[in-house]
């Protein structure tokens, strides 16, 4: 969900008011995705390397994640609405791992749609975490280093339970995958629109998904005549 800061700097504002900006844009997509037959939506709210930016617009960010997550909770519950999150939470706030526990619990017996979130969440990072825990493992004689296939390290990942993506969409113009879901994206569709993601419409959202409809999946096959 690209753009934000820049779209609130085109126009002279804070770079902050482009993120209250983007997640009201989340609400709405996420209201839609039904609609157009997404069951499982992953949105990537703030990544490993975000923590790079200033102190501000950091604390910014999780006021917003937390804010959310509290005016959201019962709404998300009314509409079947399962949210859960990735990343490693334990850099972040008390408060807000609290928060996101309480939610996760709350909806966990939903299904109209699977919203994940990504916060303090990077490919590479997740892929250490699991190979580390994985190594531990198997120092303790507890797994076996030849039982160890692709699809163990698929279910060992913080998306272990979530199937992998069918389509990744970026906005705001970069063509770059920037760390995200490097292992369950392998074969995945992508789309990058020029869009920032305050402006990333339902309607966009929907020609999107129809044109992914279009496209010939076949995962390294050849297709039959």
């Amino acid at each position: 969900m690209d753009g934000n800061g820049r779209w609130a700097t085109n126009r002279s504002w804070p770079r902050l008011v482009g993120h209250r900006k983007g997640a009201e844009r989340v609400k709405q997509i996420v209201r839609c995705a039904p609609d157009l037959g997404i069951e499982w939506l992953t949105i990537y709210a703030f990544s490993t390397e975000n923590w790079k930016r200033s102190t501000e617009e950091v604390l910014g960010l999780m006021g917003i994640f937390a804010r959310y997550i509290e005016r959201e909770a019962d709404r998300l519950a009314i509409e079947g609405v399962r949210m859960r999150f990735i990343g490693d939470r334990t850099r972040l706030d008390a408060k807000l791992q609290a928060l996101m526990a309480g939610i996760e619990a709350r909806t966990a017996h939903l299904t109209r749609l699977n919203l994940t979130v990504a916060i303090n969440y990077g490919g590479r990072d997740e892929l250490t975490r699991t190979l580390r825990k994985m190594a531990v493992e198997v120092a303790a004689g507890r797994l076996a280093p030849e039982a160890i296939t692709s699809d163990t390290i698929s279910q060992a990942l913080d998306t272990g339970d979530l199937p992998d993506p069918d389509l990744v969409i970026r906005t705001s113009g970069e063509t770059r995958t920037s760390n995200f879901l490097p292992w369950q994206a392998s074969y995945a569709e992508y789309e990058f629109t020029p869009t920032l993601w305050p402006d990333f419409s339902p309607d966009e959202l929907a020609r999107i998904v129809a044109r992914f409809g279009n496209r010939d999946r076949r995962f390294g096959g050849v297709r039959q005549a």
